[in-house]
C-alpha cells in the first residue's frame, strides 16, 4: 500500500491564475494545470531566491520532493510558453501557512483560509 500523499504548505497564493497567448484563437483543451503547490515551489526558488533544501524546509517536505515538483512546473511553464497554452494555477495538495489565526513558523505570514484541491 502507498503511504499517503503529504500536504505541503504554502504561504501565498497567486493573485493571477490564468495565463496565455493575447490572441484567443486557441482551444480551452490545451491549456495547461499548474498546481497551487508547483506555483509556490517556483515563486520560492525562483523569485525569492531559495535552495531546494530551503523550499522543502518552507513547505514542510522532504527536498527529493521539491525536486520532482519543481521540475515538473518547470516543463508546465516552459510547455505554456513555447507552445502558446494557456496556463491555469489551481488545485493541488496544500495547505495555507496560517491555521487558527497563527502565523507561519516559516515565513511570519497569517493566513485564515486552508485548502485541500482548493480551486478558487
Amino acid at each position: 500500500m502507498a503511504r499517503p500523499r503529504k500536504r505541503r504548505r504554502v504561504c501565498s497564493v497567486p493573485n493571477f491564475k490564468i495565463f496565455g497567448p493575447l490572441n484567443n484563437s486557441l482551444d480551452e483543451k490545451e491549456s495547461i494545470i499548474l498546481t497551487i503547490d508547483e506555483y509556490e515551489t517556483i515563486r520560492l526558488i525562483d523569485l525569492e531566491g531559495l535552495e531546494q533544501e530551503q523550499c522543502a524546509e518552507r513547505m514542510d517536505v522532504a527536498r527529493s520532493t521539491i525536486q520532482r515538483v519543481y521540475s515538473e512546473a518547470k516543463k508546465k511553464v516552459a510547455d505554456s510558453i513555447v507552445n502558446g497554452k494557456i496556463l491555469r494555477i489551481e488545485g493541488g495538495d496544500y495547505i495555507l501557512c496560517n491555521m487558527e489565526n497563527k502565523k507561519c513558523p516559516s515565513c511570519g505570514k497569517g493566513h485564515h483560509r486552508h485548502g485541500r484541491n482548493k480551486q478558487f
